[in-house]
C-alpha cells in the first residue's frame, strides 16, 4: 500500500514537472513527508528522482531548449545546489519558507513582465553573468529544502526574455544537472531509502511524460496563468507548513 501511495506522489509530481517545467520538489517533499518519510529523507528521494523525470520532460519539449541560455544556467545551478545541500538544516525551515516565499512572489509578476510592463522589459538586458548569478541564488536558497531551482526557473526566465515554452523547455534540461549534483551529497550520506526513491521515480517517470505532452498541446498563455497560481499556491504551502 505505502509503495502504490509512494507512485502516486511520484505521479503527480512528474506531471507537474513536465506540464510547467517544474523539479516538481514543491509537490513531492511535502506529500512524500505527509506519507511518513523522514524530511531529510524526502529530500534526498526527490533529488533522486528530478534528474530523470526532467530528462523525461526535456526530451518532449527538445525542440524548444534555448542551450546557450541552458550552459550559462549550469555552473551557477551546479555551485548553488552543492551550496545548499551542504547547509540543508543548518538554517531554520521558518526563515527559509520566508525567503522562499519572497522570492517566489517577486518572481510571479516577471512571467507576465512584457504585458504588465513592456517598456521594463525591453530594459532588462540579459547577459550570461547575470543568469548565473541569479541562477546560483535560486539555487542556494531552494537546495537547502532539497529541491533543485526548477519551480522558479521558467518565471526567472521569462523575466530573461525568453518565452514560456522556451522557459519551461530550458528549465527542464537545466534541472537534470542541478539536481545531480546535490542528489550525490545526500546520497553520501546516506538520507536515501533505495526501494522507495525507485517507485516513486518510476511514478514521477510516467507522470512527466504525460505532462509535457498536455503542455505542448496547452495555449502559452494558459500555461503562464497556471503557472502564475502553481507557485502563488506552493509558497504559501511551503510557509503554512513551517509555521504551523
Amino acid at each position: 500500500m505505502h509503495l502504490l501511495l509512494y507512485a502516486g506522489i511520484g505521479f503527480l509530481a512528474g506531471f507537474m514537472s513536465g506540464m510547467f517545467g517544474i523539479g516538481g520538489g514543491s509537490v513531492r517533499i511535502p506529500l512524500l513527508h505527509l506519507a511518513g518519510l523522514p524530511l531529510i529523507s524526502s529530500f534526498g528521494i526527490n533529488l533522486v528522482v528530478i534528474p530523470f523525470s526532467s530528462m523525461v520532460g526535456a526530451f518532449t519539449h527538445r525542440r524548444n531548449i534555448d542551450t546557450k541560455t541552458g550552459c550559462c544556467m549550469i555552473p551557477g545551478g551546479i555551485l548553488g545546489s552543492l551550496s545548499g545541500a551542504f547547509l540543508a538544516g543548518a538554517v531554520s525551515e521558518k526563515l527559509l519558507a520566508i525567503i522562499f516565499v519572497i522570492i517566489s512572489l517577486l518572481t510571479i509578476p516577471g512571467i507576465h513582465l512584457q504585458r504588465l510592463a513592456p517598456r521594463l522589459a525591453r530594459k532588462i538586458k540579459p547577459s550570461c553573468g547575470k543568469i548565473l548569478a541569479g541562477t546560483f541564488l535560486l539555487n542556494f536558497v531552494i537546495g537547502m529544502r532539497g529541491g533543485s531551482g526548477g519551480a522558479l526557473f521558467p518565471p526567472f526566465l521569462k523575466i530573461m526574455g525568453l518565452d514560456i515554452r522556451k522557459a519551461i523547455a530550458t528549465s527542464l534540461f537545466v534541472t537534470i544537472f542541478t539536481a545531480l549534483a546535490g542528489m550525490f551529497v545526500y546520497w553520501e550520506r546516506g538520507d536515501i531509502p533505495f526501494l522507495y526513491a525507485v517507485v516513486v521515480l518510476l511514478g514521477s517517470i510516467l507522470g512527466a511524460r504525460a505532462g509535457g505532452k498536455l503542455s505542448l498541446r496547452t495555449k502559452p498563455a494558459w500555461l503562464e496563468f497556471l503557472l502564475s497560481f502553481l507557485i502563488l499556491i506552493l509558497a504559501f504551502l511551503v510557509l503554512f507548513r513551517a509555521f504551523k
